[in-house]
């Protein structure tokens, strides 16, 4: 039986907090009745309640979500829905074994929110507080239906962005591998002529480079390969840690040309989910503190945690999101007149489509410039490689 945390009175009044084991919250509130103490809340201890699960992949988590709001729609019981949803062969067994797990809580009495919070690397902060709103709020069949389109939304996005950086990516490789080949193949076949060729005049000195670094490959390529492994662990625990995070997230959004894509699809994640959590009747501040976490961007985080502790001494969210400079002026326009007429949860949305479009056309425009830049980038290389091997020659031909 799992642990609940519970704030309650006792008959003077007094504030008692702690933990009590039941089989769900209404047999946990009896409990705390006899002994005549009067619960405020009474929540699943999440220290008790973790399960280390492995991650689902963002398409099958849009079809959970989808799926159960569809048989809740079509007037299928919570039980024989997730019953349904748990012995779906296309689904992951990591997902079907949490939905089980999942429906069994729910048999014994537990909501379906708490029961989805015990598996954090599957169910995020998001959709767990969207399922408890509907829940509470009676409309969880259109809260299942909008975590759903959401996720599938980030999926769409996220194969977007890494479709447009393939093909730079692999001329970058294949360039990289071609030189490699050139140095270690082929430069050293010309060894012995440039010996003689030495020692009767001198070489160029783009041909002493070559061949300085075709040497240093062939003796220590594996020192080379090390390095770069050593410097890659490094930075990747580095970037583990809280300082490293901030690092790489402010280094994202500063970058020449891409910065402003990482940051406006920062700020478009912030919005999306803030807008679709105050549409599903999730408080402003609670809403925050999920969105913040859900932007993806320690920078873009800190800036909205600052504004949620200023709103809670009832300061306006986009004038305390602007002191930030992290957030592009016309979002904060646009998030200042829809405070003021009452509209945030419509026009965060909205903010966050329009930003989508302008960010993937930039995106977009980017890739088209870094394409040719590869391509002259790759032709450089071999082209210093093709000259330093054939300037002694033509001098040694002037010279006859």
């Amino acid at each position: 039986m799992p642990d609940f945390a519970y704030v309650a009175r006792d008959m003077k009044g007094k504030s008692i907090a702690g933990t009590i084991t039941a089989s769900n919250q209404r047999d946990a509130a009896a409990q705390l009745g006899s002994k005549s103490l009067f619960p405020i809340s009474i929540t699943v201890n999440k220290g008790s309640q973790v399960k280390k699960t492995r991650g689902v992949g963002g398409a099958q988590m849009a079809g959970f979500y989808e799926q159960l709001s569809s048989l809740l729609r079509s007037g299928v019981p919570m039980i024989r829905a997730l019953t349904v949803l748990s012995t779906q062969s296309g689904s992951s067994r990591t997902l079907r074994n949490a939905i089980s797990e999942i429906k069994a809580k729910v048999e014994e009495g537990e909501s379906l929110g708490d029961a989805m919070s015990r598996y954090p690397r599957i169910f995020n902060s998001m959709g767990v507080n969207m399922v408890k709103a509907g829940s509470e709020g009676g409309f969880l069949e259109d809260a299942l239906e909008r975590v759903g389109a959401f996720i599938e939304q980030q999926e769409e996005m996220k194969g977007k962005t890494l479709g447009a950086l393939a093909y730079p990516v692999f001329i970058l490789f294949v360039g990289v591998t071609v030189v490699t080949i050139l140095l270690v193949k082929f430069v050293p076949q010309f060894d012995v002529m440039f010996a003689q060729l030495r020692t009767k005049g001198g070489l160029p000195q783009s041909t002493e480079l070559l061949l300085a670094i075709s040497r240093f490959v062939q003796g220590y390529w594996w020192f080379a390969l090390g390095v770069v492994a050593v410097v890659g662990f490094a930075l990747s625990q580095y970037v583990k840690t809280e300082k490293g995070k901030r690092t790489a997230d402010l280094v994202k959004i500063k970058t020449p040309l891409l910065g402003s894509v990482f940051l406006n699809l920062a700020v478009s994640r912030f919005c999306r989910v803030l807008g679709t959590l105050l549409k599903n009747g999730v408080p402003l501040l609670k809403s925050l503190e999920i969105s913040r976490q859900a932007a993806g961007n320690l920078i873009l985080a800190e800036a909205v945690e600052q504004a949620s502790e200023q709103i809670s001494a009832g300061e306006r969210l986009a004038k305390q999101l602007e002191k930030s400079g992290h957030f592009p002026q016309t979002v904060v326009e646009m998030m200042s007149i829809a405070e003021e007429s009452n509209t945030l949860d419509n026009v965060l949305i909205s903010i966050s489509d329009n930003l989508e479009k302008t960010t993937f056309r930039r995106l977009e425009i980017v890739v088209r410039l870094l394409e040719p830049f590869m391509l002259l980038l790759l032709a450089g290389m071999v082209m210093f490689v093709v000259l330093a091997l054939m300037l002694p020659i033509f001098n040694m031909s002037n010279s006859l």
